[in-house]
């Protein structure tokens, strides 16, 4: 039985997060942060470097939609004076609005509001969820990681959080995929069908925006928001697991921040 002499060779691999912070090391990329005092030339083409359209320049200033990024990294390729990547998996975000990066003054003024409001909701869900994920166009790389947070390192069922077939027995919502125009009546169906409270979560940038489908006819303008109330946003292509663990404890009431990107 090799497994168990591997088992006490190798310990605990279980993470301790979120009550000890941990990484996946300096290569991993998370997002893309954006120098803040860096001014655009009026000759400078910065938005055509994304080729989702992620990429905003307002009075000279570049920000950028996470919510919209794929992670090419092209942008970072080409202008490293002014994109780079962040190891920070804590990318979750309650506004949509907040996903831009750097944030504005008005996407943040609502945050204590936000983060009041899904409080008040979710206390009744204690310290145990159930989950039901929907796909609803994905390329399949969101269900690996969304599936890998039941495996030993991650084990998320040390936090009381499990996974459920019936909507009838969830408490959030886990939506992936571009928002196939198909899968609408079924997301909806999955939606109403869910008792109060209930959270959806947006996981993935197909899920928040459409990604790189954003412009087919084949899906829902906008992203699943276009079809459902979405209260958490988790960007990426796709988010990791401890990303997405991080969009559910944000949805449990648990995370701490959910606040602007810096």
């Amino acid at each position: 039985m090799p497994w168990i002499l591997r088992g006490l060779s190798n310990g605990v691999i279980t993470s301790k997060y979120p009550k000890k912070m941990d990484s996946y090391g300096d290569s991993h990329h998370s997002s893309v942060k954006v120098q803040t005092e860096y001014l655009a030339s009026r000759d400078t083409d910065l938005e055509g470097l994304c080729p989702t359209g992620a990429i905003r320049v307002e009075l000279g200033r570049p920000r950028i939609d996470l919510g919209q990024c794929i992670l090419c990294g092209r942008c970072v390729d080409r202008a490293p004076e002014i994109f780079s990547f962040s190891t920070d998996f804590e990318t979750a975000r309650l506004s949509r609005d907040l996903l831009v990066v750097p944030p504005s003054a008005e996407s943040t003024g609502e945050l204590a509001n936000l983060k009041s409001a899904l409080a008040d909701r979710v206390r009744r869900f204690g310290n145990s969820v159930a989950l039901r994920h929907i796909d609803c166009g994905s390329d399949g790389s969101e269900e690996w990681e969304i599936a890998a947070l039941t495996n030993p390192v991650y084990d998320v069922q040390r936090l009381g959080i499990t996974f459920t077939a019936s909507p009838r027995h969830a408490d959030i919502l886990l939506v992936t995929g571009a928002g196939a125009k198909g899968m609408s009546d079924s997301l909806k169906e999955t939606y109403h069908q869910m008792a109060e409270p209930k959270v959806v979560v947006a996981v993935g940038t197909d899920a928040i925006s459409g990604g790189t489908h954003s412009n087919s006819a084949a899906v829902v303008a906008g992203g699943i928001e276009g079809v459902l109330p979405v209260d958490v946003f988790v960007p990426g292509s796709p988010p990791s697991p401890f990303g997405i663990l991080y969009g559910i404890l944000l949805a449990m009431g648990i995370a701490l921040d959910g606040g602007a990107s810096t």
